[in-house]
């Protein structure tokens, strides 16, 4: 039996046990907030401010950071904030002598921004930087055998460490990875990284599959098939380098998640595991069998 039939087993018998839930394996950093305020950004700041290249998820405007005794560093870019602004909408005076006590009260939304700066681009009095909570952060070495895996990959998209969010940009063809101390382990972090250098080799100069190639909205059935894809991907990936046990749990309970969101058709398993082989054959530079 070959090494991906028996990572497939593997999987579906935790998927028939029952596995433990997936878990995000890296540190989480918080929501976006404010430095001073320490509320947290809603709606669209949300996702703006999620979005950024920073591990921290503090965010202040210039004048707070001033009124610290800091200042954010020359030449740093900003980045927008939007909010409503209330204001009473302007009456004639003919609709006014017309208008009853509800209309009178007429507001109007308008939409406004302001621009912040993350902590990490400003330089803060270190009194100011002891308040804040410290995010967890550990010591890994290098596993050389995924390292190369990596680093000999033909083709291979750029990678970049930043934010604290994993995530493959067909776009800008680049994988951006949370630092690796954010991780609490070495396994979890290269099963991560796998796993989104999986979801590259869909990209149209690689193997063109179409959960990359095509627009697949979030929870949608072929952005599921992709995740599968990646996932199984990455397990295969994972038992080369010998780091199956400390990772495998976390990877069936990723894959019953979006079997689950396929409404447990475990036909899709095998198809995602065919994909998934073809894509570890990629990045392994191993010639793949045509069906």
């Amino acid at each position: 039996m070959d090494i991906y039939a028996i990572v497939t087993e593997k999987i579906v018998n935790l998927l028939e046990q029952g596995v433990v839930p997936w878990r995000r394996p890296w540190t989480s950093t918080g929501l976006p907030r404010n430095l001073v305020s320490k509320k947290p950004y809603r709606g669209v700041n949300f996702f703006l401010l999620s979005a950024s290249k920073y591990v921290s998820p503090f965010w202040t405007t210039m004048r707070q950071a001033n009124e610290l005794g800091g200042r954010v560093r020359k030449g740093e870019e900003s980045t927008i904030v939007v909010f409503w602004k209330v204001e009473d909408a302007p009456q004639s005076t003919e609709d006014l002598d017309t208008a009853g006590p509800d209309e009178k009260a007429r507001r109007r939304f308008l939409l406004r921004y302001y621009r912040v700066w993350n902590l990490e681009q400003c330089e803060l009095p270190q009194a100011v930087l002891d308040k804040l909570p410290k995010i967890e952060t550990y010591e890994h070495d290098p596993i050389e055998a995924a390292e190369r895996i990596i680093a000999e990959m033909p083709n291979p998209p750029e990678i970049q460490h930043a934010g604290s969010k994993a995530f493959y940009s067909p776009i800008t063809d680049r994988i951006t990875l949370p630092p690796r101390e954010l991780f609490a382990s070495v396994e979890e972090y290269y099963a991560t990284a796998l796993h989104e250098t999986v979801h590259s080799t869909g990209h149209q100069k690689r193997l063109a599959r179409e959960g990359i190639c095509e627009v697949a909205p979030f929870g949608s059935a072929v952005y599921s098939k992709e995740e599968l894809c990646a996932e199984m991907g990455a397990a295969y990936l994972c038992a080369e380098v010998g780091i199956t046990a400390a990772v495998i749990e976390n990877q069936a309970a990723y894959v019953a998640g979006w079997l689950k969101k396929l409404r447990d058709d475990r036909k899709l398993l095998i198809h995602a595991a065919a994909q998934a082989q073809h894509a570890a054959d990629f990045i392994l530079s191993r010639p793949h069998p045509v069906a």
